[in-house]
């Protein structure tokens, strides 16, 4: 039995004894506290080298890896000295503590999807935990270090790697010994001030890492408020911190020390059991020897979730705008210009308005998938219209969402997705998920999965169209925008659904492609292309628009088919309020939107509450499923990424909100109403075909009753003179000569 010995500066309440098996044999091991006694750690030490296979050394400070090596405390300097003249070998476990520092970064990001992508970290100590903020440094740029902070008294922080390593080549040193870090700690508002930036760090910090080493010293002071729902990283968190942190809402403890024995042990004991299985001397022990038992052994990091169920927060952001001025006028200081000004003014308001920087418009949070999965966002909104985006070069937008994806990139979003006008400008967002620094997604693949959707739900509940399980709808839809982006895949999913599929664009040589395409997919389907959409309109079933005509009208809603699902994928609409008014007969979607799970909480964006945009939806289930890509962008739409995103989605419990029209939601009441307008002018036509009018004005006749005709009054004329009949006799003829 192999028999280790931890003699730790520490706490001598911490003291055990304990028998283990490891790498295949059996281990005793006995922990002493000296409570920070270096003497009697010397004199434990001598007194136990005949008695160890291997003595571990705890609470010894760990020289920085950065600058200059005298930081280290000379009583440590001492110590480590001493224990190279005892026979058997001594560690502190520095080796195994920064092979696992490194690793422990590693192996959660890469097993936990993303863990710490644009996270925002803060590190109290880069002195200390270097090895372990290089690594997280190349996941995100958010990081700060507290080190001039705590160390100095300097209300300043460090805001990357590089300046804390230039901090740390002799700032570091001379701040040490500079009066002014006497005279600032000794300034109760200085010492203030640097408690609240210190506060107000942690609160905006999504990652807190936390030295092993004075844990109590820099968290003592903390609240729910500093520390509700963060992610604690620290090393050796024992029951007593565990239980201090899940007090104060901690959500996550990520370990760099494993718990690979029955109980937490420092890594000096970790160490020294390796040293004593391989039979070498601790000096002889390298980094490679550490990592075969790492791997062998399949030793993890501890995660602990003091809550008891698994939780993980990721974070998106998500462009909005103002669709016309109307939306404009939600804004109380544009009202009152609206109201006071004459109408020419709001122009210029709106022209005004379209260079303003991107802000944040509303904090999204309450986002939770059944499976435990969180996100919490930000609505990021660019001030132009879709008139004022029109009205410049794309590169006018696009610079505007390169300044709202940098502010989410700063706010810790993961992804972002882009709304409305913004995903149809110019190129549909290739060019800014090229210049971005963080992923974009436009949304579009769910906005089609959405609008099918609603269309499918739509049908179903109207019931005017016999639907047999398993066979294909006996129906005839229309795609209006068909080789646009959406216009596209709703044309392949409504081909794979309904027995005829009209498609309609003015890129006719592209209706061309696509109406192969799809052939080549699905043969059965009876397909036809026009650039006309009046030619068929009155035949149809089910009409999708999903073009990009911003407020040009595509289609005459007085031709189409009483009873007819018409789903308005565009954005702007592409049917006003006062066009779909004119047909009661027909059931009007504004698309499909998607009722969020858990409960969500945000400003409102003209939906009703807990119902996302489609397309807002998306970039909320990418970040749900740890998806941080560019997933949908430019014009042609993978319809396979259709599919993926609705398995998604379903996944993490999205479900097709109540559909609704202009007036709000449509309940079984609203749709019934529908049905029966529209089955009542269905009869009315249907008579009207067998029984033609005679003439023309057949229906003005019967709307409007013939009135007898009126008498003109007598009309007197003057009498006729007859000449006498002498007078009327033929001249006489000439004679002939």
């Amino acid at each position: 039995m192999k028999r280790i010995i931890s003699i730790s500066l520490g706490t001598s309440e911490r003291d055990y004894e304990m028998h283990a098996k490891f790498l295949g044999q059996e281990f005793f091991i006995k922990r002493m506290g000296t409570d920070d006694d270096a003497r009697e750690m010397v004199e434990l030490l001598y007194d136990y080298e005949d008695q160890a296979d291997a003595i571990g050394l705890a609470g010894i400070k760990f020289p920085s890896k950065l600058g200059l090596q005298r930081r280290v405390d000379q009583r440590d300097l001492r110590i480590k000295e001493l224990s190279s003249e005892i026979k058997v070998p001594v560690t502190t476990g520095e080796a195994f503590r920064n092979v696992a520092q490194e690793w422990v970064a590693r192996y959660v990001q890469e097993t936990q999807k993303n863990f710490f992508t644009n996270a925002r970290i803060l590190v109290f100590s880069g002195m200390i935990d270097y090895s372990i903020a290089s690594v997280l440094s190349g996941y995100t740029d958010n990081i700060q270090f507290a080190d001039p902070v705590i160390e100095h008294g300097i209300p300043k922080f460090i805001n990357s790697i590089k300046d804390l390593e230039l901090y740390a080549k002799g700032i570091h040193d001379v701040l040490k010994l500079s009066p002014a870090r006497m005279i600032s700690s000794s300034l109760p508002l200085v010492n203030e001030w640097n408690s609240y930036i210190l506060r107000k760090a942690m609160q905006k910090a999504t990652v807190i890492v936390v030295p092993y080493e004075g844990f109590y010293d820099y968290l003592e002071e903390t609240t729910l408020e500093e520390l509700g729902g963060k992610i604690i990283l620290t090393s050796t968190a024992y029951e007593d911190r565990v239980e201090f942190l899940k007090k104060r809402g901690v959500d996550v403890i990520i370990d760099a020390t494993p718990k690979i024995l029955d109980r937490m042990v420092q890594v000096d004991v970790l160490e020294a059991m390796i040293i004593a299985a391989s039979g070498k001397k601790g000096k002889d022990i390298t980094n490679d020897d550490l990592l075969e038992v790492i791997s062998e052994q399949k030793i993890h990091p501890s995660i602990f979730y003091p809550s008891g169920k698994k939780k993980r927060v990721n974070r998106f952001a998500f462009v909005i705008h103002p669709l016309s001025q109307e939306y404009l006028k939600k804004e109380k200081a544009v009202e009152l210009i609206s109201n006071i000004a004459p109408p020419a003014a709001m122009d210029i308001v709106e022209k005004i308005i379209a260079y303003a920087p991107p802000f944040v418009y509303s904090k999204v949070t309450g986002i939770k998938s059944p499976l435990g999965m969180e996100v919490e966002g930000w609505l990021i909104t660019v001030g132009g219209t879709p008139k004022q985006m029109l009205s410049h070069p794309p590169e006018f937008t696009y610079k505007r969402l390169l300044e709202a994806a940098a502010l989410a990139k700063r706010m810790g979003a993961q992804i972002m997705g882009l709304g409305a006008f913004t995903k149809v400008v110019g190129d549909a967002g290739v060019t800014v998920a090229k210049l971005a620094d963080i992923p974009i997604t436009t949304g579009n693949s769910y906005s089609a999965s959405g609008a099918l959707w609603a269309a499918a739900d739509a049908v179903r509940r109207m019931g005017l169209i016999k639907i047999e399980k398993g066979k294909k709808i006996k129906g005839k839809t229309m795609v209006i925008g068909a080789t646009g982006a959406i216009g596209s895949v709703c044309c392949r999913l409504l081909a794979l659904a309904f027995e005829e599929v009209h498609m309609v664009d003015i890129r006719d040589a592209r209706l061309l492609s696509l109406m192969e395409s799809i052939q080549q997919e699905t043969p059965d389907v009876k397909l036809h292309i026009s650039t006309r959409a009046d030619k068929y309109i009155g035949d149809m079933d089910v009409i999708v628009t999903a073009t990009s005509a911003a407020g040009k009208k595509i289609l005459d809603i007085m031709k189409v088919k009483p009873g007819c699902v018409i789903t308005d994928v565009a954005r702007p609409l592409d049917l006003s309020p006062e066009d779909v008014a004119k047909r009661p007969d027909v059931l009007y979607i504004e698309s499909g939107e998607i009722l969020l799970p858990g409960n969500p909480k945000f400003k409102e964006i003209g939906l009703p509450p807990k119902v996302a945009f489609a397309c807002l939806a998306e970039t909320i289930v990418l970040a749900l499923e740890g998806r941080f890509e560019v997933f949908t962008i430019g014009r042609e739409i993978e319809w396979q990424k259709v599919k993926e995103i609705y398995k998604m989605g379903i996944k993490h419990g999205m479900k097709l909100a109540a559909i609704s029209g202009v007036h709000g939601v449509y309940s079984d009441a609203d749709i019934k109403k529908v049905v029966v307008r529209a089955l009542k002018e269905r009869a009315r036509l249907e008579k009207e075909k067998k029984h033609p009018p005679a003439k023309a004005d057949a229906k003005k006749e019967i709307a409007a009753p013939k009135k007898p005709p009126v008498k003109a009054p007598p009309v007197k004329r003057p009498p006729l003179k007859v000449k006498p009949a002498a007078a009327m006799k033929k001249p006489a003829a000439k004679a002939r000569v």
